[in-house]
């Protein structure tokens, strides 16, 4: 199957420090790379159901987030399709009004999951009021566009030479 959209969901909340991560991400990302044909920039804020609607309309579904995976601050891991569905199952506490696991299961439902997705999860430090991220947190923002972009090359959506 190949890929002609792809959404790019940034979730978090940027008032709680390191827990706006996957905005301040999607955000540098869309200033750094551009507008691309075939390719959306979302601020999925603190998630909704009304993001079930652009995930239903994408072939590819890159996430950015903080993750809790028990690593040092600032630890990136990409999970890529199965991956990323088995890690979102389960007890995932989650602060936001509906959780990404939610979103894809009525994707799932709906027979509108993207084709080909990944989770950027990025390990917080602090979650506490504060509208900038820890400092062993920042690096992980430009190593997750480079790993959007890499995803974004491999999956034909931007040449090899951008980004």
């Amino acid at each position: 199957m190949s890929i002609e959209s792809v959404l790019i969901l940034g979730i978090g909340n940027t008032l709680l420090s390191d827990e706006g991560i996957g905005v301040q991400l999607v955000n540098r990302m869309q200033q750094q790379i551009g507008e691309v044909p075939g390719i959306e920039y979302l601020d999925g804020g603190t998630l909704s159901f009304t993001l079930a609607e652009p995930i239903a309309r994408a072939d590819g579904l890159i996430v950015a987030d903080a993750a809790r995976m028990g690593e040092r601050p600032g630890t990136l891991r990409v999970f890529h399709d199965q991956e990323m569905d088995s890690y979102l199952q389960g007890n995932r506490a989650s602060v936001h009004e509906v959780s990404l696991g939610d979103l894809l299961d009525i994707a799932r439902l709906s027979e509108t999951l993207p084709a080909r997705r990944c989770l950027i999860g990025i390990e917080p430090e602090n979650l506490d009021w504060g509208e900038h991220l820890s400092e062993s947190v920042q690096p992980a923002v430009e190593k997750g566009i480079e790993e959007a972009v890499c995803i974004l090359k491999s999956w034909g959506l931007l040449p090899e030479a951008q980004g």
